[in-house]
């Protein structure tokens, strides 16, 4: 049996380091006004949410735990203040250099699974281009490698803001769930399922609006 470390070495990192380069080249021609805009992620401007996504390759599991224990276990908050930090040390210029420099590092979180760096670059190339006016595909092979991950997982609060709903994708074999019909792109219900309320303009069906209720307009930060 492969470990989840091989596992995402042969089925993620290849998809991976595609988005990574795809999203280097996407940005590299924003100006500074852009790089200050607010993203869908919180109170991060599109400088912070690159920040963070070059922490992908750098981060280890046992530092990481020590300042979460110091934040008395807010992760959201270890991940805001190094992303700003971060953000204040390095120009945009820089983080870009250093996202396709490791784009294929096989680096990952100790403590993630396998398909966080595929769904962490996906969601939040999302959070930067879209308040830029910026189209960013989401390829459906990609999210569907990644969306049962983020349905099931307790960090983004998915179940319980799809519980008594059958979500179903329009452009892609895929549903889950039971009960009134929230249908949508595969790549707009990744989004609603992560947080993000950028995603409900594109979803229709008789659960939409009460999908709509449960999410905030403010998403986590991770």
């Amino acid at each position: 049996m492969r470990s989840p470390q091989r596992r995402y070495i042969d089925e993620f990192l290849p998809h991976v380091a595609a988005e990574r380069r795809d999203l280097a080249d996407q940005l590299e021609t924003l100006d500074d006004a852009a790089w200050a805009t607010p993203s869908l992620c919180g109170a991060w401007t599109a400088h912070d949410v690159l920040a963070h996504l070059t922490f992908s390759v750098e981060e280890t599991t046992l530092p990481l735990l020590v300042e979460v224990v110091r934040a008395r276990g807010d992760m959201n908050a270890v991940f805001d203040r190094e992303a700003r930090e971060r953000a204040a040390a390095l120009s945009p210029a820089a983080l870009l250099e250093r996202l396709r420099a490791t784009a294929d590092d096989p680096h990952r979180l100790g403590l993630s699974g396998p398909t966080d760096p595929l769904d962490d670059v996906l969601v939040h190339g999302q959070d930067i281009a879209r308040p830029l006016g910026l189209v960013r595909p989401m390829p459906v092979e990609r999210v569907l490698l990644v969306i049962d991950a983020c349905w099931g997982s307790p960090v983004w609060g998915t179940k319980k803001r799809f519980a008594g709903v059958r979500a179903v994708a329009t452009d892609a074999d895929w549903a889950r769930g039971e009960g009134p019909e929230v249908r949508g792109p595969i790549g707009e219900l990744l989004l609603v399922a992560t947080g993000r309320a950028a995603g409900l303009e594109a979803l229709s069906g008789p659960g939409a609006a009460e999908i709509a209720r449960r999410t905030a307009p403010s998403p986590q930060r991770s």
